[in-house]
This record gives C-alpha cells, structure tokens and sequence, in this order.
C-alpha cells in the first residue's frame, strides 16, 4: 500500500491478471462482432435479438431493452430504427403507458436469430469455452459470479 495515497497498488500476479481479462475481452468481443459480419450483424444487435427472442410474445418494453442491453436510451432507440429498416424488428406502442413503446422481434427477426444463433454459438466455442478445460470452466465462473453479482448490485438489478 503507498503510505502517502492510501492506494493498494496491484501486484505483479493482480497487474497481469488484469492485463489478460482486458486482453481476452476485447479480443474475444472483436472477433465475436467478425464473426457476425457475414450475417450483416453486430453484436449490439445479435444482443437485442438474445434478448427479444428469450422474452414473452419476444417482446420488450425500450425502457428494459436498453437496461438489459446496458444502452442509453437514445443509442438504443437509434440501433431500433437502424434494426427496423431491414425488417429484424418493429415498434409498437405501449396500451397502458401512452408514452411506452415495445421493441418486437418481427418473423423475420426471428428467423434470422434461428439461422445465426448456431454460427455464433460455434464461435464463442472456437473462441473461449473449447480453449478453457472444464474443470478451469466451472472455476472461471465460480471466480466471476462474485464480481457479476457486485456489479449488478451496483446497477441495482439482481
């Protein structure tokens, strides 16, 4: 600890640690998004597409889309429209909030989240879960849920 800041410096072992986390998540993020390319998506997208496909009537208000997807409002509103115009999505409004709008996934949305859902799940496999041993897997997540949990608190979600 610097006696003068009170700052607990990072140990070597904590500073490479960290550097490699850093390291595999933007590398794993930049080669998830290559991944997607030829499908004509992004990840924010394929991220939208997860989380409409896994809701009720694949359906979610903007407001909770925006919290899953961790995008402000107006980015989110501005990646919908972009995700409207190839037909992946539509807009609805909200009968009990005049002011509320849905994000649904269109019939197309969906059979584009079916025919991609593979690809990417053999990616993320090529890329991180086929590399790690089950065993440094299972202690991987043990190791992150911790830190998940916090950061969740932080956000005030479960």
């Amino acid at each position: 600890m610097d006696t003068e800041t009170g700052t607990r410096w990072l140990t070597d072992a904590e500073q490479h640690a960290w550097r490699t986390y850093l390291d595999v998540c933007r590398l794993l993020m930049h080669q998830l998004e290559r991944d997607l390319q030829p499908f004509g998506l992004t990840l924010h997208d394929y991220e939208i597409l997860v989380n409409l496909s896994e809701s009720a009537d694949h359906r979610m208000r903007m407001s909770d889309l925006a919290a899953a997807t961790l995008q402000s409002k107006s980015r989110l509103s501005h990646q919908i429209t972009r995700m409207e115009r190839v037909g992946l999505v539509r807009r609805e409004h909200c009968s009990s909030d005049k002011r509320g709008l849905f994000a649904v996934l269109t019939d197309h949305g969906w059979d584009t989240m079916r025919s991609v859902a593979p690809a990417h799940v053999e990616s993320v496999r090529r890329h991180l879960i086929d590399l790690i041993p089950p065993d440094a897997l299972a202690s991987m997540r043990q190791a992150l849920t911790p830190v998940a949990e916090h950061l969740h608190a932080q956000r005030g979600r479960p």
